[in-house]
C-alpha cells in the first residue's frame, strides 16, 4: 500500500495550532478526507478524522455531546456522561474514523504528509498560488450536465379552482413565457406582474 496523491488545504488563521487540513489517496483507489495537520511541542504532527462522541438523552434518547448541559431536542438538563478516559486520564471526547493499526504505517503518513505539508507552504509563497484541495472539492462535486438537467426541479402547479383543467392552462403559460421572451428589453424580473 502506497500514498499516490496527498493534497493540503493551508489554513490562514496565524498564531493558531490548526496549520492545515489535508486528504491522502492509497493506491489511486482509496481517499481519506479530513486529516488535519497541526503544530505540537515538538513539531508539527497529523491528526486524524474524528467525530464527537454522544451519549442519549434519558427522557428522549435524542443524541446529545458528552459535555452538553441540556438536551438538543427536550431541552431537559442532563445528568454529566461519563466519558471514557485516555492513557492520561484525560475525557475522551471524539473518537478517529480512520488511522492506522501500527506505528510503521503511522509514520510513514506522518512522514509523507508533513513533507507534501512543507511544499504546499513554499509553493503558497509564489504568485497565482491555488491549492490543490479546492481542486479535489470540485472534482468531488461536479456532475454531469445531463444529470443535473434530469434533477432539475420543476416548480408546483398552483392549486386550481373545481372549473379550471391543468391541460388547459398549461398552453396558455407557454404562450406567456414566449411573449415575455420576445416583447420589451427582456430585463431582470420583466413578466412577473403581467
Amino acid at each position: 500500500m502506497k500514498i499516490t496523491e496527498v493534497r493540503i488545504k493551508l489554513m490562514e488563521e496565524p498564531g493558531e495550532r490548526l496549520k492545515a487540513f489535508c486528504s491522502i489517496t492509497f493506491d489511486d483507489a482509496f481517499v481519506v478526507r479530513d486529516l488535519k495537520i497541526i503544530e505540537g511541542a515538538s513539531g508539527p504532527f497529523v491528526a486524524m478524522p474524528s467525530r464527537k462522541l454522544t451519549s442519549h438523552c434519558p427522557y428522549c434518547g435524542c443524541k446529545n455531546h458528552l459535555r452538553a448541559s441540556f438536551c438538543n431536542q427536550c431541552g431537559k438538563r442532563l445528568r454529566e456522561a461519563i466519558a471514557a478516559k485516555d492513557e492520561d486520564g484525560r475525557a475522551k471526547l471524539y473518537a478517529d474514523i480512520a488511522h492506522p493499526i501500527n506505528s510503521s504505517c503511522r509514520e510513514m503518513i506522518q512522514n509523507r504528509v508533513i513533507e507534501a505539508f512543507e511544499e504546499e507552504k513554499t509553493q503558497a509563497m509564489q504568485p497565482g498560488y491555488v491549492s490543490s484541495y479546492d481542486d479535489f472539492d470540485e472534482e468531488t462535486t461536479a456532475a454531469p450536465s445531463s444529470t443535473v438537467e434530469a434533477t432539475q426541479i420543476q416548480p408546483a402547479e398552483k392549486p386550481q379552482g373545481p372549473h379550471t383543467a391543468p391541460a388547459a392552462r398549461q398552453p396558455q403559460r407557454a404562450e406567456q413565457t414566449q411573449q415575455s421572451k420576445h416583447s420589451g428589453s427582456g430585463g431582470f424580473g420583466e413578466g412577473i406582474f403581467d
